[in-house]
């Protein structure tokens, strides 16, 4: 499908693996050229080669630690330097420590609340004037399922990601005419998702990886997601598919979620 998003320019943050990888590949395969960043520069640069093989647009990689102001404002710049303009922003964000609230710590609250919801925010700020003079301005969070789902051992996961979603709705009036909206990923296969369920295996809770992300899953479609299924939705609501879609935020999570 033609998403009309063909010579864009789409920024997706904590883009070297994982769900931001997964939405980086969609909307270069839609013809975006496709900013990438990431702490790890090996793990970026497998990223940028792996995009490459297959992208229907440019794309540029740059080492970001997203807590820096001054590498978010390095990141905006070489965007500009690079393609001109942004039309497309696409948050995700790295998973600090998370657990049960009495093993855990105020530094560690402190640490995801940097990574969750300010990491964010200085994105946002330094992305604005970009967007505020595309005639196409859009802007996704990659949040989770636990905004909506508690989940037990994901205390901070659970009600730090809550501020996003209140940034969204607001957002979605403060910046229109951009659309802003938020994805609820449920359990994807990254790298992430198979740390927990080696670590469900090693704790004698499944007896094998595929038996524990089954397990993880726990949803109608009996299993976890592919990165690339948040991407192609990150991709439709980046377009003009989407055009009278903002202030939403959409579960892709396989029919987990009992609520909404």
């Amino acid at each position: 499908m033609d998403l009309g998003i063909h010579g864009n320019t789409a920024l997706i943050t904590a883009s070297s693996s994982g769900l931001g990888l997964g939405c980086a590949r969609s909307l270069s395969l839609e013809g975006a050229n496709v900013v990438i960043c990431g702490r790890n520069s090996d793990r970026l640069a497998n990223a940028k080669e792996s995009l490459e093989a297959e992208a229907n647009g440019d794309i540029l990689a740059i080492k970001t630690d997203l807590t820096k102001s001054e590498d978010v404002q390095n990141l905006l710049d070489k965007t500009l330097k690079k393609f001109g303009q942004l039309d497309h922003l696409v948050t995700s964000v790295g998973q600090p420590t998370d657990g049960s609230f009495n093993n855990l710590d105020i530094n560690n609250w402190y640490e995801a609340y940097d990574i969750f919801t300010m990491s964010v925010v200085r994105t946002l700020y330094a992305a604005h004037p970009l967007l505020s003079n595309s005639d196409a301005g859009s802007v996704v969070f990659i949040t989770a399922t636990a905004v909506k789902e508690t989940n037990p051992n994901m205390i901070m996961s659970s009600s730090i990601r809550k501020s996003t979603i209140g940034l969204m709705k607001v957002l979605s009036f403060e910046w229109a005419p951009i659309r802003v909206n938020a994805i609820l990923p449920g359990s994807h296969d990254t790298p992430l998702m198979t740390e927990h369920a080696q670590a469900s295996v090693d704790a004698g809770k499944y007896t094998s990886l595929p038996e524990a992300l089954l397990g993880w899953a726990d949803n109608p479609l009996n299993r976890i997601g592919k990165p690339q299924e948040i991407g192609d939705v990150a991709a439709f609501l980046s377009s003009p598919r989407a055009g009278y879609v903002t202030g939403t935020a959409i579960p892709v999570d396989g029919g987990r979620m009992r609520c909404t």
